[in-house]
């Protein structure tokens, strides 16, 4: 891909920091969008929740790529930040989608978040981009996530969504919180260990993303998860056999149920998720399997 001008929301958000941080090495001219008084040409300014977005700072941008959420494990799910939660990404969404449509020349191409929350408990059952979405608030929410990039696809902007998985990092996400407990030798299975995991090594994520950028015959929801799902089980030894920690302080349901509430039912649920679009593109991966993604956190 040439040298372009692209806008990245959640600049400074896990993925987002990372695929800045890659954009910038080659060479590209990244705009960051941010919520105070912009410190320079780099920056531009927008108010999700209010939804308001300077859009003559998106002139001139080919690609906006939105990554912009509360995190969904920050904090119990209390009515309030579950409102937090949607806002987020329902009204940060609508707002960047609206004001990519309304530029006289739009973009090329939006790509918009989303999760494999989508598919709710797939169980044993592999979901892929055909699956329709499952039950309960994460699907829910991924739903009207999705749903609320319609101005730009309406404005025949080519629009993405980034049906993410589990990133393994050592800076955050849900591994970010495993790596410590491991360390510690505080690590072992959630549950009974049979749910799926389906999870990305942060570099495979980044390259996917890329690889989705510079792709024009590529929209619609891809799922951005390794080849090859896991069980929680699984997962969980071959964090021990990496980091040479024993793997046995098992976390049983109840406890789980008691401290996380309404969250434990998607801790302790199973999703099974491939990402077939993804390896239909031609796209590969470089940390396949989890011990591989696991020594490249």
């Amino acid at each position: 891909m040439e040298r372009s001008r692209i806008a990245v929301a959640g600049a400074s958000g896990l993925i987002g920091g990372a695929l800045v941080r890659s954009l910038a090495a080659d060479g590209h001219e990244v705009v960051r969008l941010v919520r105070r008084a912009p410190r320079g040409p780099d920056e531009v300014r927008w108010d999700p929740e209010r939804g308001r977005v300077d859009a003559a700072g998106l002139t001139g941008c080919e690609v906006v790529v939105n990554l912009a959420a509360a995190g969904v494990g920050d904090r119990r799910w209390t009515p309030e930040y579950k409102r937090v939660l949607r806002d987020s990404r329902v009204l940060g969404t609508a707002a960047l989608a609206e004001a990519v449509a309304s530029l006289p020349e739009p973009p090329r191409a939006f790509l918009n978040g989303s999760a494999i929350g989508f598919y709710g408990d797939t169980g044993e059952r592999v979901a892929d981009e055909d699956t329709p979405p499952g039950d309960g608030f994460l699907a829910g929410l991924c739903v009207e996530w999705e749903e609320a990039a319609a101005p730009a696809e309406e404005a025949g902007v080519r629009t993405v969504f980034l049906r993410t998985g589990l990133v393994v990092a050592r800076g955050g996400g849900a591994w970010g919180r495993l790596f410590p407990l491991f360390r510690a030798g505080l690590g072992g299975r959630l549950g009974d260990g049979r749910q799926y995991w389906s999870y990305i090594a942060l570099h495979d994520e980044v390259a996917a993303i890329r690889h989705l950028i510079d792709r024009d015959d590529l929209s619609g929801p891809f799922n951005l998860t390794a080849p090859q799902p896991l069980t929680n089980r699984e997962i969980t030894a071959a964090m021990g056999r990496v980091l040479h920690r024993p793997a046995v302080c098992a976390v049983p349901a109840g406890v789980l149920r008691a401290v996380l509430g309404e969250m434990a039912g998607d801790v302790l649920g199973s999703q099974r998720v491939v990402p077939k679009r993804l390896l239909e593109s031609g796209f590969r991966f470089a940390f396949p399997g989890i011990e591989e993604a696991i020594r490249a956190a």
